[in-house]
């Protein structure tokens, strides 16, 4: 009698299933993995806030970002800050320290989801509320509108421009990525990053008609957003546009103490009328 050779389709397909049920599972719940946000309180807001020398703009009930106490009397414009995926606004008080020496008014993005900000997290819901708090600063304060975007943040910035519907006078974009996508293709691909990201923050489709001044900011050893994917944005860009890399630096640690030369040389770079 003859007898059946072993078939390997059983365990295949059961290895197939349940590569399928992961990608469902990550595809569900992706916006996890993205994004991070610190979450705390109106009241929690405030304490630390006070700590960190800022306040809640344009008012703890209804804010959209923080600001400093002592804001410069005389304001070269408003540079508005679009903080990266993680943390939240009040964290980053390091750019009110090293920009307002220079003379700008600094603004703190929260986005919705972050902070004590209610709402969804996605990119049309960043984009779109950026697009209004940048209106409100242009309503509240005088002088021009530099957009300053922070990895993730840089993404926000792009959209914002995109839309055509705030006037800017210059963007700063720190450790860029050219889209979304290509990044989770990059560290994921093993769950078609690519193609099941919903956030795709298509950058280069995003300021492939902006003509403004342009600086980016690299780390070299960045481990988090490949400088291939930075520089790919900076190559697409056909404004006027200007580099600074940091040889020795990682994605979360740039040289951000305020007296560093760099912090002057990139706002004299994207306003050059106010130097």
């Amino acid at each position: 009698m003859a007898t059946r050779k072993p078939t390997t389709f059983l365990p295949m397909l059961s290895l197939l299933l349940t590569y399928l049920l992961i990608l469902l599972f990550v595809f569900l719940l992706q916006r996890k993995i993205i994004y991070f946000p610190e979450t705390y309180s109106r009241q929690q807001l405030t304490e630390l806030a006070s700590r960190a020398a800022l306040q809640a703009w344009p008012a703890v009930q209804n804010y959209r970002g923080l600001i400093s106490h002592n804001q410069p009397t005389a304001s070269k414009g408003s540079i508005v800050v679009f903080h990266g995926n993680a943390g939240s606004a009040v964290g980053r008080s390091y750019y009110c320290d090293a920009l307002e020496r220079l003379g700008y008014r600094v603004i703190l993005v929260e986005y919705p989801g972050y902070g004590s900000r209610p709402g969804p997290i996605s990119e049309t819901a960043l984009i779109d509320d950026g697009i209004q708090t940048a209106k409100m600063v242009l309503q509240d304060f005088s002088g021009p509108l530099f957009l300053w975007g922070e990895s993730l943040g840089g993404g926000v910035v792009a959209g914002i421009v995109a839309s055509g519907q705030v006037p800017v006078a210059g963007i700063v974009l720190v450790t860029p990525f050219d889209s979304l996508a290509n990044v989770a293709q990059r560290h994921y691909w093993f769950f078609l990053g690519k193609w099941l990201v919903k956030d795709k923050f298509n950058n280069i489709q995003y300021l492939r008609n902006y003509s403004g001044n342009t600086a980016i900011i690299i780390a070299h050893q960045d481990e988090v957003i490949p400088n291939s994917h930075s520089l790919k944005l900076y190559e697409a860009l056909s404004g006027r546009k200007k580099l600074w890399e940091f040889a020795q630096s990682g994605h979360n640690d740039l040289p951000l103490y305020p007296d560093q030369a760099w912090w002057q040389e990139v706002m004299a770079f994207i306003d050059p009328q106010a130097q």
